[in-house]
Order: C-alpha cells, then sequence, then structure tokens
C-alpha cells in the first residue's frame, strides 16, 4: 500500500476533482475535498454553510483590520474569534490537513494543502491544468454553466482560486517550483492522468 499524501491543486474546469477522487479510490486511500468543510465546521461549532461560501476565497485582511481598528491604531491583536470566516476557516482546516495527514496516505484537493505540507517529506504535489477550450467544454457539460458565461467564468474562478493560494501561503499558484508532478488533463484524459499520478507515486517511493 502507498505511504504517500497526494495533494492536488488544480485549474477551474481541469477536471483535477475528479482525478483526484478516481487516483484515491484506485490506491484505496481516503479523500479529502468538500469533506474538510463539514470537518471544519464540526471542529468549530459554526454553520457548514458559511463556511461553504467562504471556501477557497482569500479574505480582505487588510478592509478588515480598518474596521475593526486594529491596523493604524496598534495596540490591538485579534482574536480568532474576531477574525473574518475566511481566515478562521483556513487556520481550521490547515489542522485538519495536517491531522489526515499524519495519519496516513490520503489524497487532498485544493486549499493550499501542498504549502501547509510542504514539510512533510511523504507528500507528492500535484498540479492538474489543461488547455482552455477543454475546460470550456467540461464546465458547460458538466456544470451546466452557460457557455456564453464560459470563457469569463474561467477567468473568475482562476483567479479566485490564484489570489486564496498567493494570499494564504506567499507563493505563486501554478508556479513548477511548487508541485512535484504537473498533468495537462486534456492532452492526457481523465483515466490516463489517473494512471499517471499512480505511476508517478510508485516511482516516487522507489527513490531511493
Amino acid at each position: 500500500m502507498s505511504h504517500t499524501i497526494i495533494t492536488i491543486a488544480r485549474q477551474y474546469g481541469s477536471g483535477g476533482r475528479e482525478i483526484g477522487e478516481k487516483v484515491a479510490k484506485k490506491m484505496g486511500i481516503p479523500f479529502y475535498d468538500k469533506d474538510l468543510i463539514a470537518m471544519a465546521a464540526k471542529q468549530s461549532g459554526m454553520s457548514e454553510e458559511v463556511f461553504e461560501r467562504a471556501d477557497e476565497k482569500a479574505a480582505n485582511s487588510l478592509l478588515y483590520s480598518l474596521m475593526m481598528g486594529n491596523y493604524s491604531l496598534g495596540g490591538h491583536i485579534s482574536t480568532v474569534n474576531e477574525m473574518p470566516i475566511n481566515d478562521k476557516l483556513f487556520l481550521i482546516q490547515t489542522n485538519i490537513i495536517r491531522e489526515v495527514a499524519e495519519k496516513g496516505p490520503c489524497v487532498i484537493v485544493g486549499r493550499c494543502a501542498d504549502y501547509i505540507l510542504r514539510e512533510h517529506k511523504a507528500c507528492m504535489h500535484v498540479f492538474v491544468y489543461a488547455d482552455k477550450f477543454s475546460r470550456m467544454e467540461r464546465i458547460i457539460n458538466k456544470y451546466d454553466v452557460d457557455p456564453a458565461k464560459a470563457a469569463d467564468t474561467l477567468v473568475k474562478q482562476d483567479k479566485q482560486r490564484a489570489n486564496y493560494y498567493n494570499f494564504y501561503s506567499n507563493q505563486k499558484w501554478g508556479s513548477k517550483d511548487n508541485y512535484h508532478l504537473m498533468v495537462d488533463s486534456s492532452a492526457f484524459g481523465i483515466e490516463n492522468s489517473v494512471d499517471l499520478i499512480c505511476s508517478a507515486v510508485e516511482m516516487k517511493e522507489n527513490v531511493r
């Protein structure tokens, strides 16, 4: 059995979530995506619906600090309860991601998992991307996005994910420096991308 934790960052519409789910199933290991929101809500006692709206979105912490009067005036340090929902969710998910990684091999999609687990030796960090037209076709057919809005939706969703990652990790989303493997799902297809990742995990584990 694999002993690797696989993190998957992905462009919107690239099929990264589906690929991650299939990798987990093929390898017989747990899969974490939206589950992390439910786990965070349970741990914090807050509404799952509130966390869903904040998921993978960066908080405007400067604006929040100015509103709270703790940016320019000094002397006041925000407590966890005073944090924006986005920041609170990120901190809780960070702890959960570390906890599930300590339990053993799994697949974790998004949420800066590669950054959070950057010092965890038993990890393989993957970035899934695809060409624009393949992604447009996928979100139109799979997510019922209006064809007239598909191109703009890609830009908006990718920007949201990039802002979130860049904000919380202080690294650049999609940069090759952050990942062990980058997979073009439009070139390989979903099933071959799954096989490619599983093979890469096996090869990485065999490196001495």
